[in-house]
Formats: structure tokens, C-alpha cells, sequence
């Protein structure tokens, strides 16, 4: 896919990132993954991120990457899929070409692993990675890879092939700066965890999609949200908030790396275990995953 096509059909809808499922050895369980990125690609994702944080990118070895690539490309008929790459600028390129050649239609850079750097480093990572394959990227900013809209500017003009830029830090006066320097040059993503709490406040910053990780067992109702934030509909928005996002996040909030091991314990609850979550993360315990099925359940009785 063009970058500019990519570009185009990420902002076109809602996004999401399926979780990577693992057998009871937590080996990537290819088969439950193919039949899962199947099952989303009916609900008309904008795109869907392959290997990205929700798919645990950082447990999986980078050989696996592309195993995982391939096996959503194999399902996912018409809809883009975005690789996630990450770490050191070496094997973020390993991984990205690795990636490419798999089929993915873009990429996601994910934060360099652990260090802090100054902006000229960043930059420097980012070119690197894009020059390096002829797909689209998206730049996460989040934690120790955070752009200044200069640095994002240089990098524009630089890297005809950097379409998108994903926001995991919340300072929403930072964005607004990008999104008026910037303009339409790239597509802007909201990429909270559980960003739809924050989504009103970034679509009035001029983010008008994000990547939904509930969309993985429930994705109706995360289209019901999305589109009553396009249209203006709060009575429907506050709604879902109040009944639905604001438990969960409570429930997310109890425990360290819970945004991730939440999501793969929501789909356990509607019925399609994808899984353990790999170490470090941990799974919730029988209260909490408890929890979450009265959660769950009372917005499936009002779906």
C-alpha cells in the first residue's frame, strides 16, 4: 500500500490493535489469531495494528513479528495492517524490513528501548527507520521518544514516507501545536490507554481517530462510541462512558500492566480465550476477571 493510501485509510475510521494469542506454553497461537483478526475485519476497523503494544510487541522475539504480520495479512481481506517496530535503532530496521517483506501496509515505531535521548537523536532514529522500507510509518510519542513539532517538521520534509503521528502522552496543548504547524501532512492518532476517555478532548485538538484496544471484544460497541463522537451525540457517548469505560478503567487501574492483560481477559469473558499474557505482564486474578464479566455484561444487555 502507498503511504499516502495508508495515510488516507488510517484517518477514514476507527483503529485498533489485536492482542497476540499464545498457547497454554505461550507460543504465538497462529491459528486462534488468524480466526480472531478475521472476526474484527467484520466490523470495519480503519485499519489494524499487527504486533503492536496491545499484541505484547515487547515479548515477542523479532523473528515473530513477521509470523504475526503474515497470519492477520492472510485474514484481514481489505483492511491495512500496521506492523508495530520498536528498540534500538538497528533492530527497529531489522524488524521493519522484516515486516515488509511480510506484507505489512505500514508501521508503527514504538519507543526506543529504555533511553532518554535529545531531539536530534530522535530524529536521527526516526529517518533511519523510515528510510529504511518504502511502507508508511506512524511515530508513537510516548515515554523517552516524545517530538517537539519542530523535530516533527524536520522529519516531515525529510521522510516523505512518515504519514502518521500517534500520541501516547496526553498533553493536549503539545498536540494542538503539531496539528496546527503540521496540518494535513500527517494523520493524527490518539493513543491513550483507553483513549476513549480522552477522545473528546483530542478531537477538539484536531485528533478525530485513535486506536481502540476494547474494540478486540466488543468492537460494536466501540463503534457506537466512535460514531457518536463523530456525530455529536453525548447523551449515547456519556452513556457508554459512565457505564462501561469509566468501570473499566477503574478496574485497568488496579495494577501495573493491567492495560494489556485487561483486554485479553475481556475476550476470555465473551468467549474467545486468546491466551496468557506473556512475563512480566500478569493475568487477572478470579475477582477481577469477575469484574469484568458484570462490566462487560451490562453493556451487552443494552447493545
Amino acid at each position: 500500500m502507498h503511504p499516502n493510501q495508508l495515510k488516507q485509510g488510517v484517518g477514514s475510521g476507527l483503529l485498533s490493535f489485536p492482542v497476540t494469542h499464545f498457547n497454554p506454553d505461550l507460543s504465538f497461537n497462529e491459528d486462534g489469531y488468524r480466526r480472531h483478526v478475521e472476526w474484527l475485519a467484520n466490523f470495519d476497523a480503519a485499519a489494524l495494528f499487527a504486533a503492536g503494544g496491545t499484541g505484547e510487541f515487547f515479548s515477542l522475539a523479532p523473528g515473530e513479528v513477521p509470523m504475526v504480520v503474515k497470519a492477520a495479512k492472510a485474514v484481514a481481506g481489505t483492511t491495512p495492517i500496521i506492523s508495530g517496530t520498536g528498540y534500538g535503532t538497528a533492530l527497529a530496521i531489522e524488524i521493519a524490513k522484516s515486516a515488509e517483506k511480510a506484507g505489512a501496509d505500514g508501521l508503527l515505531l514504538l519507543p526506543p528501548y529504555l533511553m532518554f535521548a535529545e531531539q536530534s537523536g530522535l530524529i536521527a532514529h526516526v529517518k533511519a527507520v523510515c528510510n529504511a522500507v518504502g511502507i508508511g510509518v506512524i511515530v508513537y510519542n510516548r515515554d523517552n521518544c516524545i517530538l517537539t513539532a519542530d523535530s516533527l517538521s524536520r522529519l516531515c520534509d525529510e521522510c516523505p514516507n512518515l504519514i502518521g503521528f500517534k500520541d501516547g502522552v496526553g498533553d493536549v496543548d503539545k498536540v494542538i501545536e503539531i496539528t496546527t504547524k503540521l496540518q494535513d501532512r500527517l494523520v493524527y492518532v490518539g493513543g491513550m490507554p483507553t483513549h476513549e476517555v480522552y477522545a473528546q478532548a483530542y478531537f477538539a485538538a484536531g485528533v478525530t481517530t485513535y486506536s481502540s484496544a476494547v474494540f478486540n471484544f466488543v468492537p460494536a460497541l466501540a463503534q457506537r462510541f466512535y460514531k457518536a463522537l463523530q456525530s455529536g451525540d453525548r447523551t449515547t457517548s456519556q452513556a457508554i462512558l459512565n457505564d462501561f469505560f469509566f468501570p473499566f478503567v477503574a478496574l485497568r487501574n488496579k495494577k501495573r500492566g493491567y492495560a494489556v492483560s485487561m483486554i485479553k481477559a475481556g475476550l476470555k469473558v465473551v468467549g474467545q480465550d486468546p491466551g496468557s499474557v506473556r512475563p512480566p505482564l500478569t493475568d487477572l486474578n478470579a475477582e477481577e476477571l469477575s469484574l469484568l464479566a458484570t462490566i462487560i455484561e451490562k453493556v451487552k444487555l443494552t447493545a
